[in-house]
């Protein structure tokens, strides 16, 4: 009787305790609320006291697309650098120099470095760097790649204006601007030459302008190795410079359109010009004589959100059929030739084909990209023979082989697939390696007498590229691999490489409106059989190099585009290439003596002798030895490349030593037509941290960053330590409440500073009831001792 007055006594004072504690602990957090709310209006009256880095602002503040990074402010954020990029194009004849100009814009008061993530053709030769600093110019100075890096990042460290230009593919560069001052401008020149596209009568340029997100996959793990009986796995990476090639994507739902760009270009076509469009942007064209155009934007820029393409064509019964271009540079003479072969009248059809579609359906493939890949499917099987096979296959982070096997391309097996592709829908991950192995290994032997064509409909957004040309090139045997590139942003880099490794063409569609004409080129292509045994040799002099090597297959209206490198500047001789169509031998020759004179002849050279070497590194057993030829013939003509880049440092130190450095990567737009949530998933915030796409978190994914170290400096102080020294269950609670404050946080359109106080107010409920739970159990134990002791146990 005794020991239960006790327990209720007990009971009551622990009551009073709780109510107490809850009563404390409640007003310990309205005052923690109160300095918060005080602290913000103070920050949003005063947002830059003497000597900090830069003028902050919060998201709700922010009104056009921004990439923010954090301050030493919570709940502010300094501003990333902005670009606008200018483009000037020059066309002589088949040759393009192009003049990409960045500008760099620090609209905050300290001083940023800024890195940018951009796209260049995946055949250009980058030659040239220069940045412009108030009136004065700075030459980039070729280096390999580790030192190029290490001057960038002295001069960086040393508070000097420097800027560094990397291939991360060869269609995908970075361009890292160090010290931009506060409101400061920094210009940044680069550029490059490249040849123009040929097929079927029609000359085209491509200028990318924008990186569509990639999709990455994870880590393998290949082999395990033994250390002293300690066995450890080595993973294996299949995306080489993943950090590199990934960049913060606005969302469009939120985000105005950002990164303008004006473009112009000069065109000297050299023959007659009949029929210049833009096919994607609207443009100006200006009339200069029967050979020349000059063609602008409308409306002066556009977003950079979708790559900008421009088509001619002669006037009638004008098209070129062949065409040689000599520059001489250094005592040595560089040529260029075009040679389109004739169309053999009667090339027989082959009388069986087994088909292998492979159609692209993940989440970058959503909106008008999946509607231009299903008419193009669709159209590509209704123009199946009978006696022909085929088979489709879809992919996006899972794969269905339809039929399971090639079958006849009966009318009704037709409909059937030309219904299922009608109802795909976009969504998922781009995992293209098992579709494509699939494709390759599992339908089969060919038939006898029957050509095995795969075709593969992609926007070929993925960063494991190697991987998948490895595949290509060891599973292919008798089979032709032709990729058609759909989409506002391929990766043409990839498309173009498959199709050549694959011994097939490449096609690209940008719009629906191109849908028919593009696929009627490309059956043209399957239907007819490839110029083969194509080679080049030289009469009357010896060539040292000819690219490609060795010379691919062709089709219907594709030229012989080749270059060589002779040894003296004033060569003379012939230039013979031969091959067959159709099982008929086909020759020309061309007169070297009657060459035109080029420029940039020896950087394309040099830019597709560096293709040659990358595009049979396979062979080569010492990987040390590849990159050394590489780099030398990157240096030796001033080139960038995977193992060489190109620096420029300003002498003048403009940032002081004990001045910080904020750091981040500009933001990009989500490519036209591509739809946010099928990319990055349905409850996703802006990348980094794309779920689906493999995008880690940008430097400057500004609010959960803030919302944790905020919440991290608040557990550290004297209160809470002491709190969670005295009640282990506290401390996990506290921990669990740490993590779930940095997750799923939006990066627009919510107001850091209540997330931060739903955090706060997380970690003291947390603390409420650990902290209690362990006092009451305590006290209990107290009365219960006492109560024991006084009645005798």
């Amino acid at each position: 009787m005794f020991l239960e007055d006790e327990f209720a006594i007990g009971r009551m004072r622990m009551r009073r305790i709780s109510i107490s504690c809850l009563v404390a602990i409640t007003v310990f957090v309205a005052c923690i609320a109160a300095m918060l709310g005080l602290a913000s209006a103070a920050r949003a009256e005063t947002p830059q006291a003497s000597g900090q880095l830069a003028a902050f602002v919060r998201p709700n503040d922010v009104n056009s697309g921004s990439l923010l990074f954090p301050s030493k402010e919570p709940g502010f954020y300094v501003e990333a650098p902005r670009l606008k990029t200018d483009v000037a194009i020059d066309v002589s004849g088949p040759i393009a120099r192009v003049k990409v100009t960045q500008r760099f814009q620090n609209p905050s008061q300290g001083r940023v470095e800024g890195t940018y993530v951009f796209p260049l053709p995946d055949n250009s030769a980058v030659d040239a760097l220069k940045m412009q600093i108030g009136e004065r110019f700075i030459e980039g100075q070729i280096k390999p790649r580790r030192e190029a890096r290490e001057i960038y990042e002295q001069a960086k460290a040393e508070g000097k204006k420097t800027a560094l230009l990397e291939q991360q593919r060869p269609n995908i560069f970075t361009n890292q601007v160090a010290n931009i001052g506060p409101g400061e401008e920094i210009v940044v020149q680069i550029e490059y030459q490249q040849t123009v596209h040929q097929s079927g009568g029609e000359f085209s340029l491509r200028f990318p302008m924008v990186v569509a997100p990639r999709y990455n996959p994870a880590p393998i793990v290949q082999t395990v190795e033994f250390n002293n009986g300690a066995g450890f796995a080595t993973p294996s990476d299949p995306v080489e410079n993943r950090e590199k090639i990934e960049a913060p994507v606005l969302d469009p739902r939120e985000n105005a359109r950002i990164n303008p760009v004006s473009l112009t270009i000069n065109l000297e076509a050299g023959f007659p010009l009949g029929e210049v469009k833009s096919s994607f942007h609207d443009v100006d064209i200006g009339q200069d004589g029967d050979q020349a155009r000059t063609i602008s934007l409308k409306g002066d820029a556009v977003p950079a959100d979708k790559d900008f393409e421009l088509t001619w064509k002669a006037a009638p019964g004008k098209t070129p059929s062949a065409g040689l271009f000599r520059e001489a540079i250094d005592g040595k003479t560089y040529l260029l030739a075009f040679i389109t072969p004739p169309t053999a009248p009667d090339a027989p059809v082959p009388s069986k084909r087994e088909v292998v579609f492979v159609i692209d359906n993940s989440g970058s493939m959503s909106g008008q990209s999946i509607e231009q890949a299903r008419q193009s499917l669709a159209l590509a099987i209704s123009r199946l023979n009978p006696e022909d096979r085929f088979n489709v296959i879809r992919f996006d982070d899972t794969m269905t082989d339809y039929f399971n096997g090639l079958v006849a391309a009966t009318p009704d097996n037709r409909e059937k697939a030309i219904a299922y592709i009608r109802s795909l829908n976009a969504d998922g991950g781009t995992e293209m390696l098992p579709a494509l192995e699939d494709a390759l290994r599992n339908q089969g032997p060919i038939a006898s007498g029957a050509l095995r064509q795969v075709v593969f409909l992609t926007d070929g957004a993925i960063g494991n590229e190697q991987q998948l040309f490895q595949e290509i090139t060891a599973s292919r045997g008798d089979a032709r691999v032709f990729t058609v590139g759909i989409g506002s942003a391929p990766n043409t880099y990839f498309m173009t490489k498959a199709a050549e490794v694959g011994r097939g063409t490449f096609t690209q569609i940008g719009s629906t409106d191109q849908v028919a004409s593009r696929m009627s080129e490309l059956f043209a292509k399957l239907q007819n059989p490839a110029m083969t045994d194509i080679a080049a040799t030289f009469q009357g002099i010896e060539a040292e190099d000819i690219t490609p090597n060795p010379m691919p297959d062709l089709y219907s209206g594709e030229p012989v585009v080749l270059t060589a490198e002779l040894p003296q500047d004033k060569a003379a001789g012939k230039l013979q290439i031969v091959g067959k169509t159709a099982n008929q031998p086909w020759r020309v020759e061309m007169d070297i003596a009657n060459a035109a004179d080029g420029n940039g002849i020896s950087k394309l050279w040099a830019r597709r002798k560096i293709d040659d070497f990358e595009a049979r590194a396979y062979e080569r057993q010492d990987p040390a030895a590849l990159d050394k030829d590489i780099e030398t013939v990157a240096l030796a003509h001033h080139l960038v490349s995977r193992v060489t880049s190109l620096v420029a440092v300003d002498v003048t130190p403009s940032r002081p030593a004990n001045e910080p450095l904020g750091s981040a990567k500009l933001p990009l737009n989500l490519p036209e037509g591509w739809d946010f949530r099928k990319v990055f998933g349905e409850n996703s915030v802006p990348p980094g941290g794309a779920e689906r796409h493999g995008a880690a978190a940008p430097d400057g994914s500004a609010e959960p960053q803030q919302a944790a170290a905020a919440t991290q400096a608040f557990a550290a102080s004297p209160e809470i330590a002491n709190l969670m020294a005295a009640a282990p269950t506290a401390k996990a609670a506290t921990l669990i409440a740490l993590k779930s404050s940095t997750v799923n946080l939006p990066q627009t359109a919510t107001r850091a500073d209540e997330q931060i106080m739903r955090g706060l107010t997380m970690l003291l409920l947390a603390l409420v009831a650990a902290s209690g739970l362990a006092i009451w159990r305590r006290r209990l134990k107290g009365l219960i001792m006492a109560g024991a002791k006084r009645n005798g146990f």
